[in-house]
């Protein structure tokens, strides 16, 4: 087999020349999309550099959206996304004629910045609040806003307690503090073969191997769980029963009851991710609830009120509470009491009330629009979810359809930021309708998606 070789300008430091080797033949078609790239110990052996100037060169063609690094799988070209990783940028796009279906963010209204400036406005007129919120805080919260957010999430059906709660900084953060709580480097957790690129970015970062667990429309396997815990338990197992993203699969109640009957066997956490919102009667038992002592339960205000809050929660049983405490001391000594006390005062008013039941039928709305044009492609995904799955007939490959959709006016996201593990990207697309500014919009990228879709795929032979 032929290892590709990069051809590196003289100037200038090492790293640099092969990334932008690596960006050179990305660009030409040297590196297909989905190519993997040659090992980082093979590439240095081959020209004769150190493993640390190649894992540099590496990690700076990352940093540029070139490539994409996947646990315990290696280094592979991007395909469908313009350098920079634009499928997860943070903010919402301007006005630039294109329709974004990539990015996860709740479905607009003017409601949000109007709740909140109210809610500002209350605390400017609190002297004792704002007095409080200057000072500093326990690393937990206070109990008074622990309770506020306990009554509130319960009150969404997820029923938890306020001595349970820690206050982080979003649901990332608390999937980041889970994990540096309860792992070590080099140890091996677990998620479903699709999952969450935050987790897998968070794993990253804690130097953890992910292994993928085989799924299907009832969620993740659980007896391809129970082979892999036959071999080598994993420390963790991360999970979004509701509702898996990209997929929108859900556990079913049995494989819940059997997962956490493996967590007490095989003596494992389990990491629930329940940022995701659906209303109540379409969420399954927590997991929490079935195995309390083995269960941390991550939620946030992200996906329900806004994501530039950064406020969330994650529960946890009374054996780490003190240890997750430690560990958000040690990165941020506290969540800012600002915010906190504004999400508080938010929830507390029907302005919440208003939003969740507008979001709700907004949703419901978006995702009947897009079955029905869609109902040729057979997707999946919540009858309230903001997301839908949408797998790719016939020959279609998602980098060229993505590349074609971006031509017309409309973005979304490939299986490949989800994947874990060595297998192949599913040929799929995760399509945000929540993310499209108005239902009109969505029916107008709807119509270019399916303009795109029946065209027939280009022939591999344009060459002779």
């Amino acid at each position: 087999m032929t290892i590709w070789l990069p051809r590196l300008d003289e100037q200038g430091p090492r790293y640099r020349a092969i990334s932008e080797a690596i960006a050179r033949a990305a660009q030409s078609g040297e590196l297909q999309p989905g190519e993997r790239l040659p090992p980082q110990r093979r590439l240095a052996d081959s020209l004769g550099f150190t493993v640390g100037t190649v894992t540099r060169a590496y990690a700076e063609a990352e940093r540029q959206g070139w490539v994409a690094a996947r646990v315990g799988s290696g280094t592979y070209v991007r395909g469908g996304e313009s350098p920079g990783g634009r499928a997860f940028l943070a903010n919402r796009p301007g006005d630039d004629g294109v329709i974004d279906l990539s990015l996860s963010l709740p479905p607009p209204h003017p409601l949000r910045a109007a709740a909140l400036g109210r809610a500002l406005q209350t605390i400017a007129q609190d002297d004792e609040v704002l007095g409080r919120c200057v000072e500093y805080q326990s690393e937990r919260g206070v109990p008074a806003h622990r309770e506020r957010l306990a009554e509130w999430i319960s009150g969404l059906g997820m029923p938890v307690s306020a001595d349970s709660l820690l206050i982080t900084q979003g649901g990332q953060h608390g999937i980041s503090l889970a994990l540096q709580a309860l792992t070590r480097p080099g140890e091996r957790i677990a998620a479903d073969a699709l999952t969450y690129p935050g987790l897998i970015g968070a794993a990253q970062q804690a130097h953890l191997k992910v292994l993928g667990v085989a799924m299907d429309d009832q969620g993740m396997d659980l007896d391809a769980l129970a082979r892999l815990c036959a071999q080598q338990p994993p420390r963790l197992v991360y999970v979004t029963p509701d509702q898996n993203n990209p997929t929108g699969a859900q556990l079913s109640e049995a494989r819940r009851e059997r997962l956490a009957a493996l967590a007490q066997q095989h003596d494992f956490w389990i990491l629930e991710d329940g940022v995701q919102y659906l209303p109540e009667d379409e969420r399954g038992t927590p997991l929490y609830r079935l195995a309390p002592e083995r269960t941390l339960f991550v939620f946030s205000t992200a996906k329900v009120l806004a994501g530039g809050l950064r406020i969330g929660t994650l529960a946890a049983p009374a054996v780490l509470r003190e240890r997750l405490g430690a560990a958000l001391r040690a990165q941020s000594w506290m969540v800012p009491p600002l915010m906190v006390e504004a999400v508080c005062r938010w929830v507390a008013s029907r302005d919440s009330e208003r939003l969740l039941a507008w979001q709700t039928e907004e949703l419901g709305a978006r995702q009947r629009l897009a079955r029905e044009r869609l109902a040729a492609f057979a997707p999946t995904g919540r009858p309230h979810g903001a997301n839908l799955w949408l797998p790719l007939p016939g020959e279609q490959r998602s980098a060229a359809l993505l590349e074609g959709l971006e031509r017309r006016g409309l973005r979304a996201t490939s299986a490949e930021p989800f994947c874990v593990g060595s297998e192949p990207a599913p040929q799929a697309l995760r399509l945000c309708l929540s993310a499209a500014a108005s239902r009109e919009a969505l029916s107008r990228a709807l119509d270019l998606l399916v303009e795109a879709l029946e065209e027939p795929p280009p022939s591999p032979w344009r060459t002779l």
